[in-house]
């Protein structure tokens, strides 16, 4: 078996998180969305994996590679051109529309094929969907999960008969994962946009293809937008995702911290987890963090700052005296738990900035003390 990793959105929903960022890199417990895919695919034996890109693809190749590190190989298909000026335009082609343009080029697809969207983590058992998938001589197989009705207008509404043959659909299938027969690229019209949900699943039905829909009990933990990702981050730090732990080294009780972390406990500093602390981050004298709360590393949190179940991108200072309450801070915008997002320049006051920047540093009296030292 292969897999098709989608990749090509921009991800307009998760603005800013991917104004420099394309969604399939959004970090969870500070390692990259798709890596979990990637590393989900090779557990199950799947190793020839194919992505197709376009938004900052560059981050995704440069971050992925080959493959090599996580024991597969790993190709890449861009969606653009390059204009007159010279300059990369990335030009999208749909889910569907990608991989004919995959196939049309190499031949990719020569074998049973899982389709995954590249921003959200599965636990599906692959083995077993596959499995189904050949018992019913599929063409194509959908693995459906239950939601909860105010979740249908992401994920769709699958129409199949007791068999688990589609029939119709009530809602286009936006998110899910897929099994496809090399057969299934014949159906997909070449050099233009294609979607999966919305244009080649309602043809395999019109066709009366041999379409299933299979029942499956798995997770799926979906960054559909800003609140869905903080609402997922919360939900691991409190460890109701059972296959996602807190990675560090534990230091209190519900407390993490990464390598070279600095935490002056002194001047009645308050940590109460669950909180991870990256590495190289620095806790002034007097600073509090309230969890669930999650401190990306080389950030910096000075004396008498308050983090209270928030989210910090890497590198990010929180000056002294400032409260952050609920709030996701990527650079130079913060987004709180409804979705709203600010600029930094929008307060009244400075905020919080970039740690890298000397020239803003507080330096203390004396240097804090090793978190060890507690």
């Amino acid at each position: 078996m292969k897999a098709m990793i989608l990749a090509a959105g921009k991800g307009t929903r998760v603005q800013p998180l991917t104004y420099d960022l394309p969604k399939p890199m959004i970090p969870i417990l500070g390692k990259p969305v798709m890596a979990y895919l990637v590393e989900h695919l090779a557990q199950h034996g799947v190793t020839d994996i194919m992505v197709n890109v376009s938004y900052l693809h560059e981050k995704i190749e440069e971050y992925f590679g080959e493959g090599h590190q996580f024991g597969v190989r790993i190709g890449y298909s861009f969606e653009g051109y390059t204009n007159d000026a010279g300059e990369v335009v990335p030009q999208p082609l749909g889910s569907a529309g990608g991989m004919k343009k995959i196939q049309e080029f190499g031949g990719f697809f020569d074998d049973t094929t899982i389709v995954l969207c590249g921003d959200a983590l599965i636990d599906l058992d692959l083995e077993a969907a596959l499995r189904e998938h050949r018992r019913t001589g599929a063409l194509a197989s959908v693995i459906t999960l239950e939601v909860p009705w105010d979740k249908v207008s992401s994920y769709g509404v699958v129409v199949s008969d007791d068999d688990g043959r589609i029939r119709a659909f009530q809602e286009k299938p936006a998110q899910a994962v897929y099994i496809f027969e090399p057969a299934v690229l014949d159906l997909i019209p070449p050099g233009q946009a294609f979607d999966i949900g919305a244009e080649l699943f309602p043809l395999l039905v019109a066709q009366g293809l041999p379409f299933y829909a299979q029942k499956r009990q798995y997770n799926w933990i979906d960054i559909g937008s800003v609140k869905d990702y903080w609402e997922v981050l919360q939900s691991v730090l409190m460890g109701e995702v059972a296959h996602l732990h807190v990675p560090g080294t534990q230091i209190a009780e519900g407390v993490w911290a990464g390598l070279n972390t600095s935490i002056d406990w002194s001047g009645g500093t308050r940590i109460e987890g669950p909180v991870y602390i990256g590495s190289g981050c620095r806790i002034e004298a007097g600073a509090s963090i309230i969890g669930p709360a999650w401190i990306g590393h080389g950030s910096h949190v000075c004396s008498g700052a308050e983090v209270v179940r928030s989210v910090l991108f890497e590198y990010t200072r929180v000056l002294p005296g400032v409260a952050l309450d609920e709030m996701i801070v990527f650079k130079d915008y913060s987004v709180d738990r409804a979705g709203q997002m600010r600029h930094v320049s929008e307060y009244e006051q400075d905020t919080w900035g970039n740690a890298r920047d000397r020239r803003s540093l507080r330096r203390a009296e004396t240097p804090p003390a090793l978190y060890a030292a507690q």
